[in-house]
């Protein structure tokens, strides 16, 4: 029986090297737990051992009762370690230096501290300081990667609001010469949510940070890269190609302050890439209806459209119109997410557009032509043209009626004539209920999810996203309206 007791013993309590061997397990990246270091140290000494700082909180082990100000001299440094015993119990007081404040290591046992126990209480503290000093630089890291990630995602909302000349401020700080392009492209990668910051990491390492990199607050697994080189592309391409769960879309070029344009063509060509074998899209350059009209009338009817906007502050305007312009692209929580304010605030300041056109967003029609103002309105100077109050100028009506806009829309819609089940009556319904498929239903006397499948078909044929509002679905509402398939909008003011 004493032999069996002596082989347990042996077992539990390392001797000679053996114990020396076990902790330095403990600096393996594997296994870097100080609560690890602090038990192994418990049985390792047949003891309690607590981990405490000066203020008295314990970081690992069983709190012990120690004496407050034998404590305080350990942890301020004037004594290094202290010995104790009485009552049955034997203590050992030893300083663990820590990157931002003095640790104690105490161990009590029911013997005293021989030469062996009193050596590995040593060298664990040593380990222990090592461990809370990587453990600090590696919390540095994190905190410094986040600064970081925060601060890139500063500089996509500031660009997203046309803002350049704060989002170049920013950025050179950090990456000079980023941002020095007039022109940039955006592009999207989507991953699964949980592989999001392993890929962000890739993207940064493969541009050679050369571009912002952006985790998108609207989106959990899209990374947002906005560069100015050429390079990026192949780039992330590569990326791609490198993982089979990924796909990547991008913008053509546009400006720096048409960013939000240049993300909503990423988004759109993202959508395309998960039908195509290499999982990678750019946004197809199409003909657009807004190209296809008189320009000097566009921006006429534009400024009159938008007049009730003049009589705001000029800053006050123009974060109406930033903001509308990606509460009309996106949805309120999402465009919220991209500009860093509360959905709330984003849903008040379309409100304040609203009650100022004498309109409702509620209309997909509304909606379309408001947001085919606010868009040509990137391209006006600050200072508006004075129009005379005796010629009106152009109405919507004149503009959707020219020739070119007519035979665009007409070719446009036409694609869906050779549908049997006249998915062009349905996705035309669909839009005058404001996009509501129970609504469509009972008006056409169908399933709801019939609407659907309508609709979700048509995409591919028109090559447009339709079941999420954005530049895709408001280009086929002007198409309806350019044919007379839906009624033009009614505003407060006449156009």
């Amino acid at each position: 029986m004493a032999g069996r007791e002596d082989g347990n013993r042996q077992r539990e309590t390392p001797t000679g090297a053996a114990w020396a061997e076990e902790l330095l397990e403990h600096l393996r990246p594997a296994g870097r737990d100080v609560r690890r270091v602090v038990a192994w140290l418990s049985g390792a000494v047949r003891g309690s051992v607590a981990l405490q700082d000066a203020a008295g909180n314990l970081v690992a082990g069983t709190r012990l009762s120690l004496d407050p100000g034998l404590v305080a001299d350990i942890t301020t440094g004037r004594i290094a370690s202290a010995a104790w015993e009485g009552r049955g119990r034997h203590l050992r007081l030893v300083r663990v230096e820590h990157p931002s404040h003095a640790c104690v290591l105490a161990v009590s046992r029911e013997i005293p501290f021989d030469r062996r126990a009193s050596d590995v209480v040593t060298h664990t503290a040593q380990v222990i300081e090592l461990l809370l000093a990587a453990g600090e630089s590696t919390a540095a890291g994190h905190r410094l990667q986040r600064a970081t990630s925060d601060l890139r995602l500063a500089i996509l909302q500031l660009l997203m609001v046309e803002d350049t000349i704060a989002a170049r401020r920013v950025a050179a700080g950090l990456w000079p010469g980023l941002l020095d392009a007039e022109t940039a492209c955006v592009y999207v990668v989507e991953s699964e949510p949980a592989a999001r910051d392993r890929i962000a990491e890739e993207c940064l390492e493969r541009t050679r940070e050369e571009a912002l990199v952006v985790r998108c607050p609207a989106m959990e697994g899209h990374v947002i890269v906005v560069s100015p080189r050429e390079s990026t592309g192949d780039a992330l391409r590569s990326l791609v190609g490198r993982h089979p769960d990924i796909f990547l879309g991008g913008s053509v070029r546009q400006s720096l302050a048409r960013t939000a344009t240049a993300y909503g063509q990423a988004v759109s060509a993202l959508a395309v890439a998960h039908f195509r074998p290499d999982k990678t899209a750019v946004y197809a350059e199409r003909t657009h209806p807004e190209r296809l009209m008189d320009p000097a009338a566009l921006r006429g009817w534009t400024a009159r459209l938008l007049r009730p906007l003049d009589t705001l502050p000029h800053h006050t305007r123009a974060e109406l119109l930033a903001t509308n312009r990606l509460g009309l692209e996106f949805t309120a929580v999402n465009a919220a997410k991209v500009l860093g304010v509360s959905r709330n605030t984003v849903r008040a300041r379309m409100e304040r557009v609203e009650t100022l056109l004498g309109t409702d967003f509620a209309d997909l029609t509304v909606r379309a032509v408001v947001h085919l103002a606010v868009n040509t309105q990137i391209g006006l100077p600050d200072a508006q043209a004075a129009s005379d109050p005796a010629h009106p100028g152009p109405r919507l009506s004149d503009l959707l009626s020219g020739p070119a806009v007519r035979t665009w829309a007409r070719n446009l819609l036409g694609r869906l004539d050779a549908d049997a089940r006249n998915t062009r009556r349905t996705l035309r319904t669909w839009i005058a209920v404001g996009g509501n498929a129970e609504r469509a239903a009972q008006a056409l006397g169908m399933h709801a999810q019939t609407v659907r499948e309508h609709v979700r078909s048509a995409e591919p044929v028109l090559e447009r996203q339709l079941l999420a509002a954005g530049t895709d679905l408001y280009e086929v509402v002007l198409a309806h309206l350019a044919l007379g398939d839906l009624d033009l909008p009614v505003f407060h003011r006449r156009r």
